[in-house]
């Protein structure tokens, strides 16, 4: 009883140290952690964590950087788009969601994060929540097997609800994953999450976040960390080996193999609507982008479905002259829905936007905001590796090749995330790999 009551006093003490001397990373860590919940959440622990900045200002910590403005320019783009816009009201009302590209990166210049052990603080608080996150998604799913027999609860948006969204959660995993992979003196604890971590990346079998998650293991491998080799050999195996034996998993390998198999011929029949008795046929990537017609039994894969919307934007950019100044803020919807119309592709797909960070921003404030972006994402990338630091360029990379495929800062998941990122990594810090 006196070693328990002694365990958890130093725990206690240990708490009020960190509360004391790392509130604000703290603070910035409860607004990762709570993306998941329901946006209240988040956009409580923003405001706490605005509040907290402001009442301890110090002119002494005030420091302008030319990177944390980047974001501040996107947002003021997207006020002046108001002036443009083919929806002022749509846009107007964007202005409040997208807020947190002008508020986080000034937080930051009021309080930059300056030093490694802070920095590592928060990701690693960011790291371990995620885990008790992974923790629930799996008992949550077991228990929801047991009472249907379905094994697709533990699989992609079923894992999470499609509100909370896989690939959402499978960038947050990733990176909790490279934090705790990057530690340099790990626990048998440590290693026992990393596992944990792996396997629910795997289950919600994001195809772009796993390919690209793989890569950064082997870039690692062979780049960043050559002092460990054995060590990540291991890891390297043990991840080849659970990819290969959750691919023999339908609801996992299906997704890889539906997008090989529907550009293997013009038409293909989708299998899966095929077992239920229906007959739905899947749209290759060709007939996405020449076809002047499509039919309500039509399936666009994600690929298709990329080649597609990429195709609609040249369209749209070419027919309104809007190059330069885009449709205005979170505008494009409207004009989304119309090429539905036009080409008669079942209702549901008229409510997607592009699906591609990089269209989104150049269709909804033009090419300016696209070239700003760009600048953010190079000078991101530049620094990781002039850093040296796997984590940052982790990140860096995932960001990259992520908004290839989601237009990532459309929801507020998304947003926050990258931006609050963004800012921990490239706040004037002098720290290197952690």
């Amino acid at each position: 009883m006196t070693t328990i009551y002694n365990y958890l006093s130093i725990v206690l003490q240990r708490a009020k140290n960190e509360s004391k001397h790392f509130l604000f990373e703290l603070l910035v860590a409860l607004v990762l952690l709570t993306l998941p919940l329901h946006y209240r959440y988040n956009s409580s622990a923003i405001i706490i964590l605005a509040v907290f900045t402001i009442l301890n200002f110090k002119k002494t910590n005030f420091t302008f950087q030319k990177t944390l403005a980047l974001p501040i320019l996107i947002y003021f783009l997207m006020v002046l788009s108001l002036f443009w816009s083919i929806d002022f009201s749509v846009s107007l009302k964007s202005l409040s969601k997208e807020i947190a590209l002008l508020i986080i990166p000034m937080l930051f210049i009021i309080k930059p994060i300056q030093s490694k052990i802070k920095l590592q603080k928060i990701v690693r608080y960011f790291a371990y929540g995620m885990f008790v996150y992974t923790l629930f998604y799996l008992l949550k799913a077991l228990v929801r097997y047991a009472i249907t027999g379905d094994s697709s609860v533990f699989f992609y948006h079923e894992l999470v609800t499609i509100d909370t969204n896989a690939i959402y959660i499978s960038v947050y995993i990733a990176i909790a994953f490279f934090v705790l992979y990057t530690k340099h003196s790990k626990t048998k604890v440590d290693y026992l999450i990393l596992l944990q971590l792996l396997i629910t990346l795997l289950l919600l079998s994001s195809k772009n976040i796993c390919v690209v998650f793989f890569i950064l293991l082997i870039i690692n491998l062979f780049l960043f960390n050559k002092t460990k080799l054995k060590s990540n050999y291991f890891f390297i195996a043990l991840s080849v080996l659970l990819l290969t034996t959750f691919l023999f998993f339908n609801k996992i390998k299906d997704r890889f193999v539906i997008e090989l198999e529907s550009n293997a011929a013009p038409i293909t029949l989708n299998k899966e609507a095929q077992q239920n008795g229906l007959v739905i046929y899947n749209v290759s990537i060709s007939r996405a982008w020449n076809a002047n017609r499509f039919e309500d039994f039509d399936y666009f894969t994600g690929t298709s479905l990329r080649a597609y919307q990429l195709r609609i934007f040249i369209e749209l950019m070419n027919e309104n002259k809007t190059w330069l100044t885009g449709f205005g803020s979170n505008a494009t919807d409207i004009k989304i829905e119309n090429k539905q119309q036009q080409y008669n592709l079942h209702k549901g797909y008229g409510t997607f936007n592009f699906h591609n960070q990089y269209i989104q921003i150049f269709a909804e404030i033009g090419v300016f905001g696209l070239l700003i972006l760009f600048l953010m994402l190079g000078l991101n990338l530049k620094k990781a590796l002039q850093n040296k630091d796997f984590l940052h360029f982790s990140f860096a990379v995932l960001m990259i090749s992520l908004f290839l495929t989601e237009s990532f800062l459309s929801r507020q998941r998304g947003l926050v995330f990258f931006v609050l990122m963004y800012c921990i990594f490239n706040s004037k810090t002098n720290h290197n790999n952690l």
